[in-house]
């Protein structure tokens, strides 16, 4: 560590967030070899989170890729994060590049910066993350031998309002494909070597495109309509395909047990264990639920097993089984009481992260709570029977009051309800509704919990998200989005239940950097100019910084939000295959319209999305129908029947 950079830790609020040297992180020498002979490192990997470390350190993706690189004895992967404000003051006042967490080396002297790209209102923190780090913004200005800056995570599946900034994006599961990158690396860097000179970054580019799922913007050309709309985006060069697909990890890979520990508390601090990967509810407005498929479950054994190693290493008591739907694994119940048969004696508690709205998933939420039971969460997700129907969230009021009844008399006394305001077809009545059913689960937790019981009605504000059936609907417009928050804070407060929503302009901002275009990339670097950072954060988020940037390029940020596409419109993320088909989404979106439902495939036929299980039957699963009705076996018909009664909704098989 630099005497000058060591001074300037001991000046800001939180020295632990830059320092490292935690349990379990892995320090290598960039130059010397191993003890045991091994060479030094040839692959030197930063990998960036453009947040807080406090948040960072709470992303299991990271853990996971770092752990994959620095298994490796030709690479060594270090971490780092966005500065916060103090620090990055000091940076810029001593004229000190960021460094990194292990060895605090400048991140520019690294081969290879992987960014994570979890959420779009982070794009600012990128381009100051690069700046701090001495790396040219512009993939353009970089020269040859300059860091390779690649970006990852779900926001990377929509990359076009980030294309400039980066020399390529890693599509999809990064398991596999970061081992690849690492290989490409390593084998440019010999060649170079063998060559005695850098290489042109253009030839690193077409090389790269030749990954699969590798996207490399700079051999692609966006082009215009003369009414502004986009025209497609396509490739300038030979070596760029038409198309490039996400990957997909066929067999999850064994769990993390060996993390980083924090000296620091952290958003989640906790032992965390992917119990299951991708989900098949098919809620229409949830794009990790299209982009994440198809599901793949971890053994109750599996899990078992990595539990005992994980808790061990860490020194954690409590457990977060993770999963885009942790109630939906198909082996929850024994999985729970194997952790606790097991661990139950250390003191292990176990947490739920989301779970279903209806009795089962309390009970099992009963399972893991053993007496400590303060807050349940349930995402309804809408007010109205209706509205739940058109966006296929399949549960019924009847389900909601039968969970809030059985939390309340199990000694449950708070309920936290999820919901979103905004969705496609909604109406000031779906959002009374909201205020109706918040009220009739209070009266419940009363007649239980007398004044202990507490009920929170938090909402967030629909974004259309690009690979979803609502990718080309407009998003709700502010004004309309604030009157219907004054109709539940109104409500809430008559009916004794807490209230909390989201600025409507934060949704505004996040939903034009979901579905832009190039031409956005502009209005993201003049915003960061003119100071836009950490516009997740309520304190740093500033709408009038963002008016500005798009006033200073003529841009209007309604044309991107609150404009309905044409479904057969081209989009700036069409070159992205997710494998979730555009027929599958359009259908999705037509049966919005008709209000009817299409079941979970994991336990019913096939939907034909597009995507493939592990043995890549998924597509051809439709023949179930025609089996149906050729064998008479109605059992999967049945069923399907029963679901669509039950929810008052009409549904189509194929």
């Amino acid at each position: 560590m630099t005497t000058t950079y060591e001074s300037l830790l001991d000046r800001v609020q939180r020295p632990a967030r830059y320092t490292g040297g935690e349990l379990h992180s892995i320090t290598k020498d960039w130059d010397a070899p191993a003890a045991d002979g091994t060479p030094a490192p040839e692959v030197r990997v930063a990998l960036a989170y453009p947040d807080l470390y406090d948040l960072g350190m709470s992303n299991l993706g990271i853990g996971i890729l770092y752990d994959i690189v620095n298994q490796r004895p030709d690479a060594l992967a270090e971490r780092v994060f966005s500065p916060w404000t103090d620090l990055e003051e000091l940076l810029r006042e001593h004229h000190e590049p960021l460094r990194s967490l292990e060895t605090h080396h400048p991140i520019h002297e690294f081969d290879l910066l992987g960014i994570s790209l979890s959420y779009e209102v982070c794009f600012t923190n990128v381009l100051n993350l690069l700046d701090l780090a001495g790396i040219p913004i512009h993939s353009a200005d970089r020269a040859p031998g300059d860091t390779i800056v690649i970006g990852g995570g779900s926001a990377a599946l929509e990359p076009e309002p980030m294309a400039p900034f980066f020399d390529a994006f890693a599509l999809g599961e990064g398991e596999e494909l970061l081992d690849e990158i690492v290989d490409f690396v390593r084998d440019w860097k010999r060649a170079e070597a063998a060559a005695g000179a850098p290489r042109p970054r253009i030839e690193l580019h077409r090389a790269l495109a030749q990954l699969p799922g590798v996207y490399v913007p700079s051999l692609y050309e966006a082009t215009y309509k003369p009414d502004g709309t986009l025209e497609g985006t396509r490739p300038i060069d030979p070596a760029a395909p038409e198309q490039i697909t996400r990957r997909v990890m066929q067999v999850l890979g064994p769990p993390l047990t060996k993390p980083i520990v924090p000296f620091m508390e952290v958003v989640h601090d906790r032992a965390v264990i992917e119990i299951q990967r991708g989900c098949t509810q098919g809620c229409r407005f949830c794009q990790a639920g299209m982009i994440y498929r198809p599901t793949r479950e971890r053994s109750v054994e599996e899990i078992v097993a990595a539990a005992g190693e994980l808790l061990d290493n860490t020194g954690y008591t409590e457990l977060s089984l993770m999963s885009l739907s942790t109630t939906d694994h198909r082996d929850i119940v024994p999985m729970v009481h194997a952790l606790m048969d097991a661990y139950g004696d250390r003191g292990l508690r176990i947490g739920l992260p989301s779970t279903r709205v209806d009795s089962f998933s309390v009970e099992v939420a009963d399972a893991v709570a053993r007496g400590k039971k303060h807050t349940l969460t349930l995402a309804p997700e809408a007010g109205s029977q209706r509205l739940r129907n058109t966006i296929n969230k399949l549960v019924t009021e009847e389900d909601l009051i039968n969970a809030a009844e059985h939390a309340f008399s199990n000694g449950w006394t708070s309920i936290k309800l999820y919901f979103m305001v905004g969705q496609p077809t909604e109406t000031d009545h779906d959002v009374e509704e909201i205020v109706r059913i918040a009220r009739e689960v209070k009266a419940i937790g009363k007649r239980h919990q007398g004044g202990r019981a507490r009920v929170r009605v938090s909402t967030s504000n629909f974004i259309p998200k690009a690979h979803t059936p609502y990718q080309w609907i407009a998003q709700c417009d502010a004004a309309t989005l604030r009157r219907r928050h004054r109709i539940l804070r109104a409500g809430c407060k008559a009916a004794g239940v807490d209230f909390s929503w989201e600025d409507p302009e934060k949704s505004l901002l996040e939903a034009v950097l979901s579905r832009g275009d190039r031409r956005i990339a502009a209005v993201i670097e003049s915003a960061w100019r003119l100071g836009a950072k950490f516009d997740a954060w309520s304190e740093h988020h500033d709408w009038s910084i963002w008016q500005q940037a798009f006033d200073e390029h003529g841009i209007d940020p309604a044309d991107y939000a609150h404009r309905n596409r044409d479904l057969w419109e081209p989009l700036p993320w069409d070159h992205i295959d997710s494998a979730t088909t555009s027929s599958f989404l359009r259908g999705e979106w037509m049966r919005t319209l008709n209000e009817e439902i299409t079941l979970d495939c994991k336990n019913d036929p096939c939907n034909v999305c597009g995507q493939q299980d592990i043995n890549g039957e998924c597509k051809h699963k439709i023949a179930d129908l025609v089996d149906m009705h050729r064998t008479g076996d109605t059992t999967k018909h049945d069923r399907t029947i029963a679901v669509a009664e039950r929810v008052g909704a009409p549904i189509t098989l194929v």
